[in-house]
């Protein structure tokens, strides 16, 4: 008769759980202290920012210092630059801290969370006490959005467009079927302005019961030290978000470069920019084609690629040892050890990247 351990060696029971993911972890991480001399293609901050002249307006601002902040010119910039009134708008030190303001302020019975998605805005609704549900979009379909995979009860959703790491944009319709009476719809475009034309976006709209979009400044303009972010939405959510800010939340540099940054300059600057980004992702996408063993999530439309391959924690350590930082996927909901985003850059970075990619894959 068999022993006991001889069973037990045979049915070994249920598999333990895989480990939840790491929500707190970012982009940046790759790259801090002795890593900063890596080439990034970890965080998704557009190269060769911020332009000269934000820098100037934004030195131009510490003259003003010793004087409390004052968010009113650069709140009705914002609300300018998308045609809203402005107590449609509010300006937050970074889109994160709007996360953070949405998950305290707003009652929510049922969020639920869209992923893969950049996990701030699970990991702040938790810290707040909520229990968030997850719907999870299938890589085999490209990530697309599923508007009928949101339960009908969630009360608070949250998406991202262009979604962060997968790259994909939803389409405008299919995000506005979700909003309805009851229900308050985040949709994250802190990526939107990389966009070209901005196709898909839904900032500007108030047609849209319970919508709220979040826009960043930090990624297009080189801003991330800085932190500068806005959100716009019913004036009552507004309201009801700012009451849970501090006290001069948003620094008068921040404040500076806001209001510059929607400017007619500035807004040319980036639909130009977002046609220069688009043709080098073309060009990253291109050549990532060249490897059998790379399969790209997509169609790809932000500053960002997500890539699968096997071994790819091997290979994200072999790509440091030669000079390249790249963003793991094993932190984001919905992927595994077997992704890895690739911020999109020049067209000499990449090449340079992909001989060095050639060599870790041989």
């Amino acid at each position: 008769m068999p022993s006991h351990t001889a069973a037990a060696r045979r049915d070994p029971g249920p598999a333990a759980p895989p480990p939840e993911p790491d929500l707190r972890h970012h982009g940046d991480a790759e790259v801090r202290g002795a890593d900063a001399g890596l080439t990034d293609l970890a965080v998704n901050v557009r190269t060769g920012t911020p332009p000269a002249w934000l820098k100037a307006r934004i030195a131009a601002s510490l003259d003003g210092l010793a004087a409390y902040p004052d968010g009113r010119a650069a709140r009705r910039a914002v609300a300018a630059r998308h045609g809203l009134p402005t107590e449609r708008v509010l300006l937050t030190s970074g889109a994160a801290e709007a996360f953070v303001l949405l998950a305290r302020a707003l009652p929510a019975r049922r969020p639920v969370v869209v992923h893969p998605q950049f996990t701030e805005p699970e990991a702040a609704l938790r810290d707040a006490g909520h229990e968030v549900g997850r719907v999870l979009l299938d890589a085999h379909d490209g990530f697309r959005l599923d508007p009928a995979a949101v339960p009908e009860d969630a009360d608070l959703v949250v998406v991202g467009n262009p979604t962060n790491p997968t790259s994909v944009l939803h389409p405008a319709e299919a995000l506005a079927s979700l909003a309805r009476p009851g229900r308050t719809l985040v949709v994250d475009e802190a990526f939107m302005d990389a966009v070209p034309g901005e196709r898909a976006a839904l900032a500007g709209r108030t047609d849209l019961p319970g919508l709220v979009v979040l826009r960043s400044l930090t990624k297009t303009w080189g801003l991330a030290g800085l932190r500068i972010g806005y959100v716009l939405a019913a004036a009552d959510t507004v309201a009801a978000l700012e009451r849970a800010q501090p006290l001069w939340p948003v620094s008068s540099p921040a404040l500076a470069a806001a209001e510059a940054c929607c400017t007619p300059r500035a807004l040319a600057e980036a639909a130009a920019a977002a046609e220069a980004i688009a043709g080098d992702r073309d060009h990253l996408l291109a050549r990532l084609g060249e490897f059998r063993r790379i399969r790209t999530a997509g169609p790809a439309a932000g500053p960002f690629v997500l890539i699968r391959l096997p071994d790819a924690d091997r290979v994200r350590a072999a790509l440091r040892d030669r000079g390249f930082a790249v963003r793991r996927g094993d932190t984001f909901p919905g992927l595994g050890p077997d992704w890895l985003r690739l911020a999109v850059r020049d067209r000499a970075t990449t090449d340079r990247f992909v001989t060095a990619l050639g060599e870790v894959l041989g």
